[in-house]
């Protein structure tokens, strides 16, 4: 069984793909940002609560400030990249569930009138637009540089408000020199897929 999908897309988006390390100065335009984004948002989310908010460091002052909360190892990386993006989980997400589920938008109430439980779809939902998103990066010929190795409640307080959620931060932009560590493994089908 072949899959539909082109081979060099195949490749793209996942057998070729690699989180890049390195960049060139090559700028990430507002216009890439907007097809990405405008291609990612299709992804499916539950209730199609589309939690996912995308803070773009452009400014060399933010960039800065946004440097000074990243892991050691990963500070040279975001200091360099073209673009730097803060992604987050809105909790607030169900104010948008009228408009973005309006055959059941008592859907808001009935479900997410609680902070917890806001958290917890917003934060998974979020997760699989951040997924989507690193996907978009690739279909539009750019290296994602996605890291978790940072200062949650540091990028929280410097960029978001108590209604956002950091998940990860992505290095945006062409792959420069030896932008590539070797690929790791990968688990086989048999060791991931269970027929019950």
């Amino acid at each position: 069984m072949s899959l539909v999908l082109d081979p060099a897309a195949q490749d793209l988006l996942f057998r070729e793909a690699r989180t890049a390390n390195t960049f060139t100065d090559e700028p990430v335009t507002e216009g890439q940002v907007q097809a990405i984004y405008d291609l990612v948002k299709y992804g499916p989310t539950a209730f199609n609560q589309s939690p996912l908010r995308i803070t773009l460091v452009r400014s060399p002052e933010a960039r800065e400030r946004l440097v000074r909360h990243m892991a050691e190892g990963n500070q040279p990386k975001t200091a360099t990249a073209p673009l730097v993006a803060i992604l987050s989980a809105d909790n607030e997400f169900h104010e948008e569930l009228p408009t973005l589920f309006p055959h059941f938008p008592q859907a808001k109430d009935v479900f997410f009138s609680e902070r917890p439980a806001r958290e917890g779809a917003a934060a998974l939902n979020a997760a699989l637009q951040a997924a989507y998103f690193i996907i978009g990066v690739r279909a539009a010929g750019l290296a994602a540089g996605p890291m978790t190795g940072l200062d949650f409640e540091g990028v929280r307080k410097e960029f978001l408000d108590d209604d956002h959620t950091p998940l990860m931060v992505v290095n945006i932009g062409r792959p420069g020199p030896d932008a590539w560590f070797p690929r790791s493994p990968r688990l086989a089908y048999d060791d991931v897929v269970t027929t019950v």
